[in-house]
């Protein structure tokens, strides 16, 4: 969950949070998914001291690795040691390899941190291994046919089909009878507020539906789904998602084409094709591509200044697209053949137009 926080400060406002985690209870919500960094560390220990009110076997509890912090064994027997501390439990039901790309998988095989994880699922402190993914398809196929894995998360929602893992690696976890589960089934909050035209024929056929609602319907109709995350801050939307799921209605066949025709219509918005497959990288200048292009593309798809400030103020400042030089190299290298130079010079100006828009 993505805690409610203290305006002005980071820190989680605990009187809300809490709130929240007994309204979730109370309606059936048993599964908990932290993390190391989240809230600045403070996640797991706020988490632990909120459901140490509850029986230990009422709920399911999810915590990961941070793998980009591990550098040895100890380290990471450390961490995991900290890890039970900080949330006040013997065990864990479901513990991942956090943020799994190539270089970091690599990194954990040389470490031989899996054995280290196993050691501790054989003593009943880990009881399900995984691991949630951010990469490629090839990568996602390599990391899930290594071994046996109890689970794996990926991100889906109806606008990343063929993002990452996508559809074809929720259909293989389903092939091998991993269970799968979903982040981002609404995009980071980009599929909670669409466009008003676009929104438009999803509220004449459920006016009741929130678009989250369509949004966790389509991710929950697609076999294979074990659990859906959702990072609610707010009562309101705790509630919507309890609405949606109690209990939850697979998307019928029009449903189903209504939002096809929404992906379709929210792509056509695009600025351009780049598919993020980071063929243009390294950039000699250090501009980071694909994530500039990522900024700009959903700007104009979902119009929303919010999701698109904190976008633009996580893009490094080394790394945006007025670093470039125009070079060219990239322009070489792009399967998609987009005019990369020449996009690059429009973003941080109509970025920072829409930010200054009232």
């Amino acid at each position: 969950m993505r805690f409610p926080v203290v305006p002005g400060t980071g820190n989680i406002d605990e009187e809300k949070a809490k709130c929240l985690i007994d309204r979730a209870i109370r309606g059936g919500i048993t599964y908990f998914d932290t993390a190391w960094p989240y809230h600045e560390g403070q996640s797991e220990l706020f988490l632990g001291r909120a459901l140490s009110a509850y029986p230990r076997g009422s709920y399911f509890l999810a915590t990961k690795l941070p793998c980009w912090l591990v550098e040895s064994r100890e380290q990471a027997r450390e961490i995991l040691d900290q890890q039970l501390e900080r949330l006040q439990t013997p065990y864990v039901d479901f513990y991942l390899l956090h943020n799994l790309n190539r270089n970091m998988w690599e990194k954990m095989v040389k470490l031989d941190i899996l054995s280290l994880l196993e050691e501790y699922q054989a003593a009943g402190k880990l009881h399900r291994l995984g691991f949630s993914f951010h990469d490629s398809y090839p990568v996602f196929e390599e990391i899930l046919r290594y071994r046996s894995w109890d689970f794996c998360q990926i991100q889906l929602n109806y606008m990343d089909t063929e993002h990452q893992a996508g559809l074809r690696g929720l259909e293989l976890a389903r092939s091998l009878s991993i269970p799968v589960v979903v982040m981002e089934p609404v995009k980071g909050g980009s599929l909670a507020q669409l466009p008003e035209e676009v929104a438009k024929p999803l509220q004449e056929a459920d006016p009741e539906a929130t678009p989250s609602r369509w949004a966790m319907r389509w991710v929950a109709s697609q076999p294979g789904v074990a659990v859906i995350l959702s990072g609610m801050t707010t009562m309101e939307q705790l509630e919507d998602n309890l609405d949606t799921f109690s209990p939850v209605h697979p998307l019928s066949g029009e449903e189903e084409k209504l939002v096809e025709e929404t992906a379709r219509r929210l792509r056509a918005r695009l600025n351009n094709g780049c598919t993020g497959c980071r063929y243009c990288l390294p950039c000699p200048s250090g501009v980071d591509i694909p994530g500039s292009f990522q900024v700009w593309n959903n700007m104009a798809v979902y119009q929303n200044q919010r999701l698109t400030k904190r976008a633009w103020k996580n893009l490094d400042p080394e790394e945006r697209p007025d670093r470039c030089v125009g070079c060219g190299r990239c322009e070489t290298l792009c399967p998609q053949q987009i005019p990369i130079r020449e996009h690059l010079a429009q973003i941080t100006r109509q970025v920072e137009h829409f930010l200054e828009q009232n």
